[in-house]
């Protein structure tokens, strides 16, 4: 009865998890594709419409006139121009459609959101306009540091109006190495709310883009996809092997001790292959930290941390002592904390890792719901396996009476 429902429960883990998966390859993808930034036009040449905009009848100086500009529609309605002049100042404007929130654009070293610094226009409920720079210091409205930044932003200040349905932001930056302008990372996102109190509200969606503002024309390319691929490999094999086998691994060797040998030979085969899948993880974890090198050392110290404690697990079934060894028994506690240490372990890195990558809810319920369903599994299996072992417990004999002989 146990394993049926062991089984059943495991079966419908998986099953969730390759739907999550299916679910998030199909859904919309954040990352921009170049064929579909430039909509079939000449981005030096202008986005026709969205660039023939007259920006001197609501920009002022020196936004308003901006020689030798640069076009370029870059996601959705974003539209990015540009102007470089020769002592190193660069003058942008970002334009998109506005109804409510904000809209902002960042500049990113690795393409990722942390430890950037943006620029955020809004309109106020109140008509007011406002436009800051930001400090991205974490993914939560409260590590989003308003006036704060690395942007060398120049003696002009930055502008923000919207113009019909279009808001515009405009800000100039001075740039003395004009090759760190080649291949910048550009985020892109809005929100739909306003902020309060100048604290940002969450995103309703973004991208990455990357542009070379160095050079006169050419269109905006999309972040590498092979490094989404990568980075969404390296989240898979670590919710399969930490989220799954592992686990699965460890409540095969729990509660089917009565089927004995099959639980022991399900046990090694079920850890050594989430063995392999938690190195394959590591290994694809440290490639994508070469190209992309974020600042994450939470993230990567445990998973270091978790891959020592399974290597340890690992040599320990080489050197398990006989069962009759009076060595068994401490062999038997190292060999069940280490390995809990490491499964709670894996599992915060989990959530860390889902958090750092702003990986969505897609990965969110997934996770959840699997870890929901192994928890409620050991739940159902530890209440059957202390039903099962009241029933075996030995009936004490009834007392013996003496009878005196008549």
């Amino acid at each position: 009865m146990a394993a049926l429902i062991y089984s059943s429960l495991i079966t419908y883990a998986l099953l969730n998890l390759v739907l999550v998966f299916v679910l998030a390859s199909w859904g919309p993808n954040s990352v921009v594709r170049a064929e579909e930034n430039s909509n079939g036009v000449n981005a030096a040449t202008g986005g026709g419409g969205l660039c023939n905009i007259n920006l001197s009848a609501f920009l002022p100086l020196p936004y308003s006139n901006l020689p030798n500009m640069i076009c370029k529609p870059v996601w959705n309605t974003f539209v990015l121009r540009y102007s470089k002049a020769k002592d190193d100042t660069l003058t942008i404007v970002l334009s998109a459609t506005y109804t409510s929130g904000w809209v902002g654009i960042g500049f990113s070293k690795d393409g990722m959101m942390l430890n950037s610094s943006a620029i955020v226009g809004w309109l106020s409920e109140k008509g007011f306009s406002r436009i800051k720079q930001y400090y991205l210091a974490g993914f939560t409205p409260s590590e989003i540091k308003p006036d704060k930044g690395e942007l060398p932003l120049t003696n002009v200040p930055p502008f923000v109006t919207v113009n019909g349905a279009t808001i515009y932001l405009a800000f100039q930056l001075h740039i003395a190495d004009s090759s760190a302008l080649s291949r910048q990372a550009i985020l892109l996102a809005f929100g739909s709310r306003y902020p309060l109190h100048h604290r940002l509200t969450l995103h309703n969606d973004k991208t990455v883009v990357y542009t070379d503002f160095s050079e006169d024309s050419g269109p905006i390319s999309a972040v590498p996809t092979n490094i989404f691929h990568t980075r969404k490999t390296h989240g898979v094999l670590a919710l399969l092997g930490w989220g799954l086998v592992l686990p699965a691994g460890a409540i095969t060797a729990r509660y089917l001790r009565h089927k004995d040998p099959l639980w022991y030979y399900l046990h090694v085969a079920l850890q050594f292959t989430g063995f392999l899948i938690v190195v394959a993880a590591v290994a694809v974890g440290r490639l994508l930290y070469g190209r992309l090198h974020a600042s994450i050392p939470a993230h990567r110290g445990i998973g270091f941390f978790t891959l020592v404690l399974s290597i340890l697990q690992v040599l320990a079934f080489f050197v398990r002592p006989h069962v009759d060894s009076k060595n068994r028994r401490f062999w038997n506690l190292y060999h069940h904390w280490f390995g809990r240490i490491a499964l709670f372990f894996g599992a915060v890195n989990i959530v860390l890792g889902i958090h750092y990558a702003d990986a969505g809810n897609e990965w969110k319920i997934g996770y959840g719901f699997l870890l929901g369903t192994v928890i409620f599994s050991c739940i159902v299996l530890e209440a059957l396996l202390r039903i099962r072992r009241s029933r075996k417990s030995p009936v004490p004999p009834p007392a013996e009476f003496e009878i005196n002989s008549f």
